[in-house]
Parts: C-alpha cells; structure tokens; sequence
C-alpha cells in the first residue's frame, strides 16, 4: 500500500498517484453524482484511496455533461492515460461517469483499438430508456436520487440522441469482447437493474464479471473500495508500481 499521496492538475483533470513510486499503471477515474453531473473535483477523495491502495495513478477526467461530447472527451482522456505507458490501463466510473466507461469500452472494441485491462462500474446509468422495474420498485428506498429529476436531466444529457444508442445506453450493445468487470450497486437503488442486468448480459457474452450488491448505499460506500482496489491490483498485476531508484 502505498504511502503519500500527490495530486496535480493534468491535461484532462486532477492527477493522483503515490510519492516515492515509479507507477506503471493508469486508472481513468470518471466521476458522477445522482444528479448526472458533478466535477472531476468531487472524485479526488476515492482517487486519493485507490492509488494508497492499488499503487497506481488515478486521472480523474473532465467531461462535458451532454452526448457525444462526453465520450469524446473520456476518449481523448484514455489516450492521454495510455500514452502515460508503459503499463497496463484501466477504467472506472460512477453513475454518468459509469455509463461512459462502458461506452468507451464499446467505442473502444469496435474500432479495433487497445482496450483497458478491466473496468469497475459504480451504480451506473446504463439505459437511459429508463424503463427499468427497479425505478419504481426501488423509488421510495433510494433516498439517493429523484426519478423525476433522473428523467430530466437524462433527457438533458442524451439530447437528440436516441435514448437506445448503444454507446449512450451500453445496455443495449453488444458485449461480446470486453475485458473483465466488476459491477458496484446498493439492492435498495434505482438503477439496481441496470447492473443487474448489464452483469447477466456481459456473463452471457463470455465476459468476466465480478458483481458486488450491497444492503443499502452505506454499506456500499464502506464496502466498496476494497473490493475495487483488489479487482484492480489482479488485472492491472503486471504493472505493479515499483520503487523508484535514487
């Protein structure tokens, strides 16, 4: 684990890694809130946890809060992270920023291009149909988000785009060819099914997965991090950051 932990402005966003590390492996790190927005600010504190813990450096990346434009920036981001080289890259995200790491995954495949060696979702937005059970099974335990500020700002977001676009909605992709993932959700959230549902398609399609539900959003928020940090160290092994020579 490591010790001391520096965070710079880069290019694309905040930069965290370990002090006193050679680090070889990059984690694009995109943010998200319930409100389909927030700043790559707000994901400093978890960037700050996941390099302690995994030894790596986390990019948190800037985006524009409406489709393409989103992808198009984590995209220009992932670049930057794989050019940092020379070890292996990976992604993750939280809600919107869930969303786009699948779609980068997808846009990612289908060009031909060199994808990450695994991805982490956090409660994402997957479908942005929105005609999920869990929206209204879940709507009065999930304290975390309003199903009518969900549809509005969704709609904000997606903008002329059809709401079934797969790189918009991944849940409605092809997912053969992915690398491993692991799926965050709390069992009383919203969007519960669409990691429900993105898990059993990814499985069905030959992809690793690793699916953790949690009681509620406090168990997942003081569960969650260690099993992200252990996902990442097995996939992202062969990058491991070393100790810098004098």
């Amino acid at each position: 684990m490591a010790g001391e932990i520096h965070v710079e402005e880069g290019p694309f966003g905040p930069e965290v890694r370990p002090e006193g590390t050679a680090v070889e492996q990059t984690v694009l790190y995109l943010h998200g809130d319930p409100r389909l927005a927030g700043t790559p600010q707000d994901a400093v504190p978890t960037a700050r946890e996941l390099a302690r813990h995994t030894g790596c450096t986390v990019v948190c990346a800037r985006y524009r809060l409406h489709f393409p434009e989103a992808l198009e920036d984590v995209s220009a981001a992932w670049q930057h992270c794989r050019d940092r080289g020379p070890g292996p890259a990976a992604v993750a995200g939280k809600r919107l920023g869930g969303a786009l790491a699948a779609g980068l995954l997808l846009r990612l495949r289908d060009e031909g291009a060199a994808l990450p060696t695994c991805a982490v979702l956090s409660s994402p937005v997957l479908d942005f149909t929105l005609d999920a059970s869990s929206l209204l099974l879940n709507a009065a335990a999930d304290r975390t988000l309003d199903a009518e500020a969900l549809s509005v700002r969704a709609a904000a977001y997606a903008g002329t785009t059809p709401r079934s676009q797969p790189l918009l909605s991944p849940l409605h992709g092809n997912l053969h060819g992915l690398p491993p993932i692991q799926l965050h959700a709390a069992g009383t959230e919203m969007l519960l099914d669409d990691t429900l549902s993105l898990a059993t398609r990814a499985a069905h399609s030959g992809v690793e997965v690793d699916m953790r539900i949690y009681e509620d959003s406090s168990a997942q928020g003081l569960r969650q991090l260690e099993a992200t940090a252990a996902f990442l160290r097995t996939w992202c092994s062969t990058g491991l950051a070393t100790a810098q020579r004098s």
